[in-house]
């Protein structure tokens, strides 16, 4: 399983990776995708919302399940990925080929930087996990 050092992790299986400034993508870790299957649908309603720190900001579905996807820290949602929206011709499963790259979810202005501070490095993460 891959788990970039670039990003944090949340015990809930989201990452984060601050992209520039204050401005960072989320999405879910290669461990989440591997355990949900092949991604159909991702719902996220909360752009221009600010959303706190494990509070829900969307869902993605799977052919077998349903999750929530939760905020690794406070912060305003400023965009859902295109690629991923299936009524502009998006395609979820690219959470499943890409999870890292192509397969982000949302990108977000943080509110606190020094919030990361309390999520996974790497590391951490893939021990978590294992």
């Amino acid at each position: 399983m891959n788990f970039p050092d670039n990003c944090k992790y949340t015990e809930d299986h989201e990452w984060i990776r601050i992209e520039s400034g204050n401005v960072a993508y989320v999405g879910i870790t290669d461990f989440a995708q591997g355990e949900l299957g092949e991604l159909v649908y991702i719902e996220v309603e909360t752009v221009g919302e600010t959303v706190g720190a494990n509070e829900v900001f969307g869902t993605v579905e799977a052919v077998k399940t349903t999750s929530d996807l939760f905020m690794p820290i406070a912060g305003k949602v400023l965009e859902f990925n295109p690629k991923l929206d299936d009524t502009q011709d998006g395609n979820p499963a690219l959470i499943n080929d890409d999870p890292y790259g192509d397969g982000w979810i949302i990108k977000i202005e943080i509110a606190n930087p020094a919030d990361l501070d309390g999520l996974m490095d790497a590391e951490a993460y893939s021990a978590h996990v294992a």
